[in-house]
């Protein structure tokens, strides 16, 4: 099962194709190639990536 790499979570809400929201710790998460790409929505509605943040083990998509 997917989880917030942020929070551990598994409170996440679909809201599009790989794409998801974390309903603990409000960011974006989406899924590609086995990796979780992470971002934070901004106030205007950009998204700002926080992959920096997260190791690679912590990013991969354990299922």
């Amino acid at each position: 099962m997917l989880k917030c790499p942020n929070c551990q979570n598994k409170d996440l809400g679909k809201i599009g194709v790989n794409q998801y929201y974390c309903w603990n710790c409000f960011i974006e998460l989406s899924v590609s190639k086995g990796t979780i790409f992470t971002h934070q929505v901004e106030e205007d509605g950009t998204l700002s990536s926080l992959d920096d943040l997260f190791t690679e083990e912590d990013r991969s998509v354990n299922l």
